[in-house]
């Protein structure tokens, strides 16, 4: 039995070069886990010693691989170890674990697989988030609602909570920090229901800046993209091939006009209409092997169902 009742809980931090930061939060998350479990990734200080001291498992990285990896690791550690709920918060101080029981409540009735803590659901704990971190999150949201969760206020936050449905559900690529981005969009498309809770994060005594905001944000929209043109891919790739090929019949039409009233051949616009009409074809061919590729693969998954 489970010494949080029916639920085995694990608690998993990514940590990387986090010495003054490790022990403090496996100490607290302790209280409210079955098991604490660390993914050091290539720290080169004290990390995995204070860690395992303070009495957490500690996986250990030979080198640095990345938040994503880090992601990834932990996920499958937690369902190894047949965690019903796996609670992952940042490893720098700026979350705290006595606010573990908010993520993990909304789990417990099974009404959600899973509980996201938002800085941003309480004017008061939004106003502890610097300006310009709040307009980067902001905007990176605004993206990841488009293909995940219309109401969600705080994509890139690291403090989550997951019950077994979606451990088992959620398969994991990407290396970087748009690993956040990435699970809320295949929790998405695999009909996983997700909620907020409001949580306070301390910013004022951490760095915050070890992570580029514009090469962050140039990832997630990568994520986002590549995952809709895969998913839609008649509409990513059809609708703006068939466009093309509309404004290349207009400058083709052009052109005869301008012919037949003046007999001046426009090679520009010629080679407009033809090069614009490529690409509107090629764009067309893309949709539809994207198509047939993706209704190909899914066939193969159900028949392996």
């Amino acid at each position: 039995m489970s010494q949080n009742g029916t639920f085995k809980i694990l608690v998993c931090v990514p940590a990387y070069n986090e010495a003054k930061n490790i022990s403090e939060i496996v100490n607290k998350s302790k209280k409210y886990a079955d098991e604490v479990i660390v993914y050091d990734d290539g720290s080169t200080d004290e990390t995995y010693n204070l860690a395992a001291s303070a009495g957490a498992r500690v996986i250990k990285s030979s080198t640095n691989t990345g938040y994503g990896t880090a992601i990834r690791a932990l996920f499958q550690a937690a369902k190894e170890q047949n965690a019903d709920i796996m609670v992952t918060l940042d490893s720098d101080g700026q979350h705290n674990p006595d606010q573990i029981p908010r993520l993990v409540e909304p789990l417990r009735g099974q009404q959600f697989d899973i509980v996201i803590g938002s800085r941003f659901l309480n004017k008061e704990d939004e106003e502890k988030v610097p300006k310009y971190r709040t307009f980067g999150i902001k905007t990176i949201t605004k993206l990841t609602q488009s293909a995940s969760y219309s109401g969600l206020t705080d994509s890139q936050s690291g403090f989550r909570a997951y019950n077994k449905n979606a451990l088992s559900k959620i398969n994991l690529f990407e290396d970087g920090m748009s690993v956040s981005t990435e699970i809320l969009l295949r929790a998405r498309e695999k009909n996983l229901l997700a909620t907020e809770v409001p949580i306070t994060v301390n910013y004022r005594n951490y760095d915050t800046s070890t992570h580029n905001p514009i090469t962050h944000g140039v990832g997630v929209l990568y994520s986002v993209l590549q995952f809709i043109s895969l998913r839609h891919p008649l509409a990513f790739y059809g609708l703006p091939g068939i466009v093309l090929l509309g404004v290349a019949a207009l400058f083709m039409k052009n052109a005869l006009n301008l012919f037949s009233t003046t007999g001046y051949v426009s090679t520009n616009m010629i080679l407009i209409s033809i090069g614009v009409a490529v690409v509107g074809v090629i764009l067309l061919a893309t949709a539809a092997i994207v198509y047939t590729l993706v209704a190909l693969l899914k066939g193969k998954i159900k028949a392996l169902d």
